[in-house]
């Protein structure tokens, strides 16, 4: 490890002092970029090649990303990939797989973060080997699913089914592939395999495929996320919710900031998972087939979709857009397995709980998918009075010229709530997010647990619209 500081120890802390970032974080970002050569290689000199070789060269780059990164902390993920081998050639396809598979390597995953976790969100090991976790336990159940007869399997399922055991080597590409390996995204063994098999061949590889286009686009959009993060956190510091300043700011003032503190920490994700699908697509594994014009799609494996998350008026339209990939993966292999609660809030907040642990053991994370949880209610509930009930008042407030007034409130509200949910997730120990909560006076619990009284009053006052079926 010494060997390789020395060639990038004096750049990368320049860099990191000149952002005011740290240097684990500029490493992983310089690290994501260098897939983009990487990306052009394979696609000019690898593609369509035997796909043994097409492993061993994902297996080569992501273990030496990893090294230079993490040490010989990557030798955790390289234990897992083998003990995951082992689990599917004994009892893989089985349903006791898909236990041990799930409890084992959430299991190891959480150790990790116990024996290094800090108060801080740290960039170690853990890290990358969160995405890998999500990667072997869907590759587990994914082989369970291959066993199972065609008809009695959902639409998602038969496009991730395997048929058969995958060898370690495509267990170890799958895991190592330097596009997805460092920071997502999720994608299935089954997307792999097409990959490497040449199921796209003709739609990356003659003439100047769109998706080198598509790939740079997606690192320029990347490159200006992070520069407006950048240039944001300047004026409003990630810690600065903790300073003495802002607690002295009066309630409406606070209220702005924490909108806008919200939307810049989201943007140091959307800028790094934006700068690692480019390399994605340009190797054409995200190929997606083709839009209503007959254009080829290269969002096979988007993780955000900027635009919706730009535009967006509604948590439910911020959860679809950010982190995409992880909430489809949590759709697909935890909340839709839920089935047999019988509930569907039951099922929402148990994957609401495992998505808090798969981020890690601090309070914090618990408290900011609970807030998820709650305002996700809230916001469906309000939906369904007015819709039920006062029909014409939506009509009127989304349909007429009073849109004009309404969306942009509704904007502000969703921005400045989705920083207030974000505070846990951010500060992570208890007493330090509960200083920023008080010194707002709690104002979104007493809104979202104050609902529900508020909400019978309602129903109790406005009768229910009768449909033209009732009458």
């Amino acid at each position: 490890m010494a060997v390789i500081e020395a060639g990038f120890g004096g750049p990368i802390s320049y860099f990191a002092q000149l952002l005011g970032a740290s240097e684990p974080a500029i490493r992983l970002l310089y690290t994501v970029i260098l897939g983009y050569p990487l990306a052009l290689f394979h696609r000019h000199y690898l593609f369509g090649k035997s796909p043994a070789l097409q492993n061993l060269f994902f297996i080569s780059c992501g273990l030496s990303f990893g090294f230079y990164n993490y040490g010989y902390d990557i030798l955790h993920s390289v234990l897992c990939v083998f003990i995951m081998y082992f689990i599917l050639i004994t009892i893989g396809g089985t349903f006791k797989s898909v236990i041990i598979s799930f409890v084992f390597f959430m299991g190891y995953l959480l150790a990790g973060y116990y024996f290094t976790g800090t108060d801080e969100y740290d960039i170690k090991w853990s890290m990358p080997h969160c995405v890998l976790t999500l990667r072997l336990i869907g590759l587990s159940y994914d082989l369970h699913d291959g066993q199972k007869p065609q008809e009695k399997l959902s639409e998602e399922q038969k496009k991730t089914a395997l048929k058969r055991c995958p060898s370690l080597l495509e267990i170890a590409g799958h895991t190592y592939f330097f596009g997805g390996f460092m920071v997502g995204p999720q994608f299935p063994m089954k997307r792999y395999l097409d990959f490497i098999d040449g199921v796209f061949k003709e739609k990356t590889f003659s003439g100047k495929p769109s998706c080198v286009n598509a790939g740079f686009t997606s690192l320029g959009l990347g490159i200006l996320t992070l520069i407006i993060q950048q240039i944001g956190a300047i004026l409003i510091p990630e810690k600065s919710l903790l300073s003495e300043a802002y607690m002295e700011f009066p309630f409406w003032k606070k209220l702005m900031i924490m909108g806008i503190w919200g939307k810049l920490v989201l943007y140091k994700y959307i800028a790094i998972w934006l700068i690692s699908e480019g390399s994605c697509i340009i190797t054409g594994m995200t190929y997606n087939g083709t839009d209503k014009s007959g254009c080829d799609t290269w969002d096979g494996c988007t993780n955000v979709k900027l635009w919706d998350f730009t535009k967006t008026t509604t948590f439910q339209g911020g959860i679809r857009a950010f982190n995409s990939n992880t909430n489809l993966w949590l759709g697909q292999y935890v909340y839709k397995r839920m089935k047999f609660l019988g509930n569907r809030y039951i099922s929402q907040a148990a994957a609401l709980m495992f998505l808090a642990t798969w981020h890690g053991l601090h309070s914090g994370y618990y408290v900011c998918f609970m807030n998820e949880f709650i305002v996700m209610y809230f916001e469906k509930d309000v939906e369904t009075l007015i819709t039920h009930r006062l029909p014409r008042v939506k009509e009127l407030l989304l349909e007429s010229a009073l849109r004009f007034l309404v969306r942009p409130l509704m904007k502000i509200y969703m921005d400045v709530m989705m920083g207030y949910c974000l505070v846990p997730f951010v500060f992570l120990s208890f007493w330090r997010y509960m200083e920023i909560y008080g010194s707002m006076y709690f104002f979104g619990y007493i809104l979202y647990f104050g609902w529900p009284l508020v909400a019978i009053l309602l129903k109790l006052v406005i009768p229910k619209v009768k449909t033209e079926k009732e009458l």
